[in-house]
């Protein structure tokens, strides 16, 4: 009796266990173009975390108040650039506060903070980030982590070359905001279970360089040029493996009205096409955590 009570106990332990919703952490700093939609990119993926239970979110964000520093003119007579640069030197303390501010918060992604995530998400980041160690934080998603981009994920350290190739590709540029039908690759992932074969969503389409489609597992694309419409291979959202890690990014997401269903405003999207991109990121990052499955190897050409 007291044998089958301890196991049962043990068993209710390690089902409790198994539920334990896996930790994320969400990462929004900038250190070149910021997004308006930061904030709503936030809110919606901290919501979904809630609402699906699957994860719990950690935010890593952008100190409040950035300095500006002063701007000089184009073609500056003597007097402004004196002006110049003494408003330089008076707001070079604030400044480099500010910078010693965001490189503590930036040390959530520390070999020793990682320890206690299972998946980070760059949403929207932008730049060469502080981060105390890159390499390790690459090596970290290599040894069986996840990490999901949206957007500008792909502006981000494009000088630190195994930051691009865990990624699978970078921004090479963008033309105005368009509509687009994007194809979907792969109705049966549950990234893009949920669309139908071309997928309607206006937002800023990038165009991405340094991509290798057979490296990569295409999830939506586009067989034309967003804008001109000259044809040609124009990755929008892939998944892949790297290493025992998982790695999903889209490059959608730079509208309000992308994210949320609800965003105020002049809508260029329906609330039927925020609530697909929700479902589009939210099984995203489930499958990069392990709790959803999906066939990445990588279509070729």
């Amino acid at each position: 009796m007291k044998r089958l009570l301890m196991a049962l106990v043990l068993g209710v332990f390690v089902a409790a266990q198994a539920e334990e919703p896996k930790k994320v952490l969400l990462v929004t700093t900038t250190t070149g173009f910021r997004h308006s939609s930061i904030p709503t990119a936030e809110k919606i993926i901290q919501k979904l975390a809630k609402e699906s239970g699957a994860f719990t979110v950690d935010l890593c964000q952008q100190p409040p108040n950035q300095p500006k520093g002063p701007q000089l003119p184009k073609n500056p007579t003597p007097e402004q650039q004196a002006k110049y640069k003494e408003e330089q030197e008076k707001s070079k303390g604030a400044v480099e506060a500010w910078n010693a501010q965001m490189k503590k918060n930036l040390e959530m992604l520390s070999p020793e903070s990682l320890k206690k995530y299972d998946g980070v998400i760059f949403a929207n980041t932008t730049g060469d980030l502080p981060i105390p160690d890159k390499d390790a934080f690459i090596a970290w998603v290599k040894e069986g982590h996840g990490f999901v981009g949206m957007h500008s994920a792909s502006d981000t350290y494009h000088g630190f070359r195994p930051y691009i190739e865990m990624l699978g590709g970078e921004f090479g540029g963008h033309g105005a905001q368009v509509h687009v039908d994007a194809i979907n690759q792969d109705d049966k992932c549950p990234m893009c279970a949920h669309l139908q074969a071309k997928f309607g969503v206006f937002d800023e389409i990038y165009i991405i360089k340094s991509f290798d489609r057979t490296k990569m597992h295409g999830l939506l694309t586009l067989d034309a040029h967003p804008n001109t419409k000259a044809p040609g291979d124009f990755p929008i959202a892939w998944a892949k493996d790297f290493g025992k890690g998982h790695v999903f990014y889209t490059s959608l997401g730079h509208r309000e009205d992308v994210w949320d269903e609800d965003a105020p405003g002049k809508r260029e999207n329906t609330k039927e096409v925020s609530l697909a991109y929700q479902k589009h990121i939210l099984n995203g990052i489930k499958w990069s955590l392990g709790l959803e499955k999906c066939d990445v190897t990588p279509q070729g050409k």
